[in-house]
């Protein structure tokens, strides 16, 4: 695998990675305020996702090495 696509899938997994906690923390503060509606079950639902994305994409750079 050459070196740049190594750094595009790194990048990739840490965008993905960060995007999931902050997805996950953001669905906890909408639990906390008690905010009602479909924003209350996205935030979690698309942090988990996005932290499954991350581990599947960091597996596929690990097998292309």
């Amino acid at each position: 695998m050459p070196p740049i696509f190594k750094a595009l899938a790194t990048i990739a997994v840490w965008v993905l990675f960060v995007y999931g906690w902050l997805g996950i923390l953001g669905g906890l503060g909408c639990c906390i305020m008690k905010v009602s509606g479909p924003c209350a079950l996205l935030h979690p639902c698309i942090g988990v996702a996005s932290l499954i994305l991350s581990v599947c994409a960091m597996k596929l750079r690990q097998m292309l090495e």
